[in-house]
């Protein structure tokens, strides 16, 4: 691995850049991301908030400038129909989520709140757990299983998973843990973490946020849906286990619809009085979660509850103390400087000493502030760990207490900080990143808990999935062998061979996949979008994330890959991730889609720019041929580009199906390259259009889809009327060109797909996901 701090570092975490181009924007890579994720389904007026929220010591327009440097300048921005105001109560929580009809009709006419469009996935997801199984073809899951060799900022390496967002060790059997993926839904673990089994495949949502067991009886568990730190817009509630968390059903759903979950908190001196951390506020319940009482509006990023009933919440706006099951919280005055709102807040206290509690804060100007209460009152600040990193604080951020040690905290950010208190002075050991000596983990810390009799056993989440530690940090080991968690952003596939799949995944690098369930990872970095040279398997490509573009001569094999990307004026702007295609067909052509179209002929050897005609960044790119090119924005505009006389066309303006709706992908018939095909991930429309005269007029097939979007879309070459699409929420085909749907197949999780490809020799489709891996079944049964 190399140094993080070298220019041409490819880490994964804040500020890790590659080919020497750094992201240290306020907020990080992950506040990039959220961004464009908004922007991406029409969610873009949610956009002031996320910034506000993740980075709230920015002045007003610095924030907007975030944005803009995020998902375009507001000028050009769409005034998309989902800009429409929405009734108050469906933002403020003040109301429950309105009936699915009319959640319904409000996506569909893109005035959607985020509750409307929670139920519509809930509805959505509820639909296709009821459809029956009918003889046939069903997914089937190809991992990974693992993914060896993931990197780390220090100097050994780990198998990979993906992101973990909640852990529960059972406080009645030490052996037995459940973890919550970000949008993986449920995982148990009968022997420490040894063999995984995916307990809520079927939900309404796999967004997972947190997790508690009741301390008076272990067999019952509550999640909150919905992940707090990125997906909390798809929150559906609380799900309950009644069986210690082998099989889940819906226990409540308002006030959380749309709403997503940091902490729960049950109360061990109240029986069924538990506490809830949301994205919408601190809420009580009295009655197990069934239902829930708001106390405080804040934010509220974690709770915690001490043996003798005292409760402290730490939310956006300070830390408060309620000593009476949560009915009353009173505000704590915390000594020393802090800005207020906080951009990220943790509390904890101490399980052998249930005086002392800490509190562990990023302010309002990211500056890290840690304080230690003693004798149950008295709180004093404690130096923070010098060299940790807080840019990305809204989405990494935990604090735990040694259960034998009132002096020894964790702190999680980028990097896991142990700290150790003796007398009046504390040490400070970074032990996730380890330099000389001792053992590394992924970084991006995201949760820790401790194993039941056992103090030194740490387990910890992040964005590489789950870590294990029997000595308090010294050395660790990885839990992510069966954890099929790998969040997918692209796939990319050798036509020559049935079993061979690149695939670029966030914050896990990119990986391939040969036929075994263990995946290899082949390079470091955020990965993105992948290709293959369709006259040449041998020659593949990746990318990280904004415009920088790596070539392989040799399959993809790690230590092979070297620099191709296109020069790039400064101050041009990308998507995260990307599109990157090659020929569908014969020849050497690539294009990279950013601010600019860019095209070569020689794979990636030299470059040709062509601007785009309107403002816009490239959101999609299909490749018939060598001597044709059709790129999307993000703005919805679609362009062609030739090569006539030697040189490649100025790109031509097609008839948009759709205007200022973010186009997700496009297909278009090497044979007859006037059929094209465009889906959008933008709601309120048509999501999925046909053209038969090269984009002159355009049909809108999305009748009896999911208003959902829409993000990549497959046609049989055998049959140019059966088609595919991959939405937010399942694999839809249709056999007479889009006239009419059927959710396709049985047994794929109820996931987020975000790329699809047909393997045309084997027949297989292949779904990549967000954090359930990658799925195939096949096509013809």
């Amino acid at each position: 691995m190399q140094d993080p701090t070298a220019p041409d570092d490819r880490g994964s975490g804040a500020g890790r850049g590659a080919g020497g181009r750094r992201h240290r924007s306020p907020g990080g890579k992950a506040l990039t991301r959220l961004l464009q994720e908004l922007e991406r389904t029409g969610r873009g007026r949610e956009a002031a908030a996320a910034v506000a929220r993740a980075v709230p010591g920015l002045e007003a327009s610095r924030q907007q400038e975030l944005i803009t440097e995020a998902v375009g300048p507001p000028e050009v921005r769409p005034p998309a129909r989902d800009r429409v105001p929405v009734p108050p109560d469906r933002e403020d929580g003040t109301a429950g989520a309105p009936p699915p009809r009319e959640a319904a009709e409000r996506v569909r006419s893109g005035a959607a709140d985020a509750r409307s469009l929670a139920v519509v996935y809930r509805e959505t997801a509820e639909r296709l757990a009821a459809t029956p199984r009918v003889r046939g073809p069903a997914w089937r899951s190809l991992g990974p299983w693992t993914v060896p060799n993931g990197q780390t900022y220090g100097l050994s390496r780990v198998n990979v998973s993906g992101r973990i967002s909640a852990i529960a060790v059972d406080p009645g059997n030490a052996a037995h843990l459940l973890v919550g993926a970000a949008g993986g839904g449920i995982w148990e673990s009968a022997d420490r973490g040894a063999s995984w089994a995916p307990r809520t495949d079927d939900a309404a949502t796999l967004t997972t946020g947190a997790l508690a067991f009741d301390p008076a009886s272990s067999g019952t568990v509550l999640a909150g849906t919905g992940e707090g730190n990125f997906w909390a817009r798809l929150g559906t509630g609380v799900l309950r286990s009644t069986d210690g968390g082998t099989t889940w059903a819906p226990l409540c759903t308002d006030p959380f619809v749309g709403r997503g979950f940091y902490d729960l908190a049950f109360d061990p001196t109240r029986r069924g009085t538990v506490l809830a951390g949301t994205t919408d506020g601190l809420y009580a319940s009295v009655d197990g979660g069934a239902s829930w009482t708001p106390r405080r509006s804040s934010a509220t990023w974690s709770v915690a509850v001490s043996a003798n009933g005292e409760a402290l919440a730490a939310c956006a706006d300070g830390l408060f103390r309620s000593d009476d099951g949560g009915s009353v919280w009173r505000a704590v005055t915390l000594p020393g400087p802090g800005t207020f709102p906080y951009a990220r807040f943790a509390v904890a206290i101490a399980p052998s000493d249930p005086g002392v509690a800490y509190a562990w804060a990023a302010d309002a100007d990211e500056v890290a502030r840690l304080w230690r209460r003693t004798g149950g009152t008295d709180w004093a600040r404690v130096p923070a760990p010098v060299g940790l990193q807080t840019v990305q604080a809204w989405y990494d951020w935990f604090l735990g207490v040694a259960p034998d040690r009132a002096d020894q905290v964790y702190l999680g950010a980028i990097d896991v900080y142990r700290g150790d208190r003796s007398g009046t002075t504390w040490s400070w050991q970074d032990v996730s990143t380890r330099k000389t000596g001792g053992d590394s983990i992924h970084p991006d810390q995201h949760a820790i808990a401790f194993e039941p009799g056992a103090p030194a056993v740490v387990y910890v989440g992040n964005d590489g999935g789950l870590f294990r530690s029997p000595d308090r940090g010294v050395h660790w080991e990885d839990l992510n062998h069966g954890l099929a968690i790998t969040e997918f952003e692209y796939l990319a596939q050798d036509h020559t061979s049935e079993t061979w799949l690149l695939g670029g995944t966030q914050d896990n690098g990119t990986n391939r996949w040969t036929g075994s369930p263990n995946w290899t990872h082949v390079q470091d970095g955020d990965g993105g979008d992948c290709a293959v040279n369709r006259d040449d398997p041998r020659t593949v490509f990746h990318t990280f994330f904004d415009m920088n573009l790596e070539r392989s001569g040799s399959r993809g094999d790690p230590g092979t890959w070297t620099g191709v990307s296109p020069p790039v004026p400064s101050g041009e702007r990308s998507l995260f991730y990307p599109p990157l295609e090659t020929s569908a067909t014969a020849g050497r052509t690539v294009a990279f889609g950013g601010g600019a179209l860019y095209v070569s002929r020689d794979d990636a050897g030299s470059w040709k720019r062509l601007p785009f005609p309107a403002p816009g960044s490239g959101s999609a790119m299909y490749v018939p041929h060598g001597d044709e090119v059709l790129v999307g924005t993000t703005r919805g505009r679609l362009y062609r580009t030739r090569w006539q006389g030697g040189a490649w066309s100025p790109l031509a303006a097609l008839t948009p199906p759709r205007p200022d709706a973010w186009i997700s992908d496009i297909h278009a018939d090497p044979a007859d390259t006037d059929r094209i095909w465009v889906t959008h991930s933008t709601i309120g429309g048509g999501r999925i259009w046909h053209s038969a005269d090269g984009g002159a007029t355009w049909d809108d097939r999305s009748a009896g889809l999911p208003p959902l979007p829409l993000n990549a879309v497959e046609v049989d070459p055998r049959d140019r009327d059966r088609i595919w699409v991959a939405a937010d929420l399942g694999v839809y085909g249709s056999t007479d060109a889009g006239v009419t749907w059927q959710a396709f197949a049985g047994g794929l999780p109820n996931a987020l797909v975000g790329d699809i490809v047909l393997h045309p020799g084997a027949r297989l489709l292949r779904a990549g996901t967000r954090n359930r891996g990658v799925w195939e079944v096949s096509v013809d049964g």
